[in-house]
């Protein structure tokens, strides 16, 4: 007898979509419905998220992709990360009386790179128009979606802030003063209004690829910088530091960049290959978190039972506490990647994988990087302790709900994409007026001490936690997946991974499975702390594993069941036969195909 899930495992050979939310899956199959491949869904999905999940991501955010090009026959990364402006220099920001970036506000902010990533992925791998891809999101923006509940408990939340601090947010968000009903029909008509300029200065041109370079340009170097610069000149506003500061994105800054391509990191492990981002993004802890495992028997423990919870949670504090030393923007210095995944690194490593829960952050040392480990270490210890861990931003005044979303697409062809945009949150920052979004808070992720691979410099990349996934078997692309989440992303994918991988359910069992993660390293957000020996758990464990876990001194907080998670996840068979599941968590979540 098949075992109980939530939902089907969705089958079919023609295409299949996931995303955190029902009306995205369903505009990105319609994409595929009309031709297009799955760049062209992925796109359209995506803008269409903005508008449907603006607590978690917006235009102004960031976005990382996996893709797999069945013409190029390669697995690629389109970065569209935004690097930290000119003016984001740490003398300025301690100037201004900070230890800590605040987790919103404009001196968080870097340049939006999400718009020139999805233009990106537009013009060198799809096959549509920007019209096309568009249309979809200007019909919610402009006629209305309903308003899911997490998104009106947030701008409610917000609203007395907002009337005080953040004018234009307010008359963004609280049309008429007051806050959307759940499940009301709400519109964003002044980002309509922006996404119909940008068709109309690209439409000035002919010529597919010439009209999606106009679209960049009117974006990063026409009305949309403009706005921006203008509205940041001036603009004072109040952010989590309880003072009120000046940005420091100008129009040139967005002028002079774009989003890139490149290679992917990768990790075998097993008869599978995992692709991730580089360690410009927290990618790599869920290898290094696969190669300590791998010198475990994953596949004899329960994966439901405490042996399994236990060696995962103590192969990701390793992973993360070299995450905190390590990773960086590679082009702003040597990310030693190869050395956290060689062999003879992880099978020393390994060894401090005990019976009993460590409490202590424990950074590998890699030859050379001796200086930068006990700086980060003494960085570290400055800031423990204070305050409480929350993330994204605004938490203190609101709902903490949101974070990120996630899509995986594939289509007939064999095209895949995996896709974690975020940032530019209703609550990260004011809205621009004229534009109808607000920038990001990606730069919280920088510290503001020197020689660090994560301290602030402008042109730098923060250390993003945006970290989907693509997976190849036996050497052939396979399984495209993710989760939004913040530092939990990883912790997330790497259960259902290894569950998928060794125990023989199918993705929907895999994703339904209970979850769980730890909270033992520093968060990625404001304000930056940590809780030793701490995880998460979900009930549906049942009471024997968490006393267990309790037993061998994890600090166990128990989670009402389904609500740990928010994985989606996309295969294609070697016979072409497409498979596709979305967590029930949430109740937002969906996939769809046939």
């Amino acid at each position: 007898m098949t075992d109980f899930t939530t939902r089907p495992e969705i089958l079919g050979t023609f295409g299949v979509v996931t995303s955190t939310h029902w009306i995205a899956s369903a505009v990105g199959m319609s994409i595929l419905e009309k031709g297009g491949n799955a760049f062209d869904a992925a796109v359209a999905t995506g803008f269409v998220l903005q508008i449907v999940e603006p607590h978690l991501c917006g235009p102004g955010g960031d976005m990382p992709a996996i893709i797999y090009s069945k013409k190029t026959d390669k697995v690629e990364v389109i970065c569209a990360q935004g690097p930290a402006p000119a003016g984001a220099t740490i003398e300025h920001y301690t100037a201004e009386g900070l230890k800590l970036i605040p987790g919103d506000g404009l001196l968080s902010t870097v340049i939006p790179g999400a718009f020139d990533g999805w233009m990106l992925m537009l013009r060198d791998y799809g096959t549509m128009s920007v019209r096309e891809v568009l249309e979809p999101a200007i019909y919610y923006a402009e006629h209305g979606h309903p308003v899911l509940p997490r998104v009106s408990a947030t701008i409610a939340g917000l609203a007395d802030f907002f009337a005080k601090e953040w004018p234009t947010s307010h008359e963004t968000w609280l049309p008429g003063g007051s806050a959307p009903e759940p499940h009301s029909n709400f519109k964003n008509p002044v980002l309509a209004e922006t996404w119909k300029r940008i068709i109309a200065e690209s439409e000035a041109k002919s010529g597919r690829e010439e009209q999606v370079e106009a679209a960049r340009d009117a974006f990063y170097r026409g009305f949309v910088a403009e706005a921006i610069d203008t509205y940041l000149k001036t603009a004072e506003v109040m952010d989590a530091s309880g003072i009120r500061h000046k940005g420091v994105l100008t129009a040139d800054d967005m002028a002079g960049w774009s989003a890139t391509i490149e290679a992917p990191q990768t990790f075998d492990y097993h008869d599978w290959r995992v692709a991730k981002t580089p360690a410009w993004g927290q990618g790599p802890v869920l290898l290094q978190s696969l190669a300590l495992l791998k010198g475990f028997d994953v596949g004899a423990m329960d994966p439901s039972g405490p042996d399994f919870v236990h060696h995962v949670v103590e192969a990701m504090k390793l992973a993360y506490a070299d995450r905190e030393v390590y990773y960086g923007d590679p082009e702003f210095g040597q990310i030693p990647t190869q050395s956290l995944l060689a062999d003879s690194y992880n099978d020393e490593r390994r060894k401090l994988i005990g019976a009993e829960a460590s409490l202590e952050l424990r950074p590998g040392t890699v030859p050379g990087y001796e200086r930068q480990r006990d700086a980060t270490m003494a960085m570290l210890a400055e800031f423990s302790g204070k305050g409480a861990v929350y993330e994204p931003t605004m938490s203190h005044l609101t709902e903490k709900k949101g974070d990120t979303v996630h899509i995986d697409v594939i289509d007939r062809w064999g095209n895949m994409v995996s896709t974690t945009p975020s940032g530019g949150w209703l609550q990260s920052s004011p809205i621009v007026p004229g534009l109808g979004f607000a920038l990001n808070s990606r730069a919280q992720m920088f510290w503001l001490k020197d020689g660090l691979p994560t301290s602030l410099a402008p042109g730098k990349r923060p250390r993003t936690t945006l970290t989907p996934s693509l997976a190849l078997h036996q050497g052939r692309p396979t399984l495209a997946f993710g989760t939004p989440g913040g530092d939990q992303q990883d912790q997330w994918q790497l259960p259902f991974f290894l569950r998928y991988v060794h125990h023989g359910k199918n993705l929907q069992a895999s994703i339904d499975a209970p979850l769980f993660h730890t909270t033992h390293f520093p968060g990625s957000f404001y304000p930056r702390t940590s809780q030793p020996g701490h995880i998460m758990v979900e009930a549906g464990f049942g009471e024997a594993t968490i006393g267990e876990l309790r037993r061998r001194g994890h600090q166990v907080t128990v989670a009402d069941n389904w609500t740990v998670g928010r994985l989606t996840a996309a295969r294609r068979d070697a016979d072409g036969l497409l498979r596709a599941a979305a967590t029930p968590r949430l109740m937002q979540a969906y996939a769809v195909g046939r």
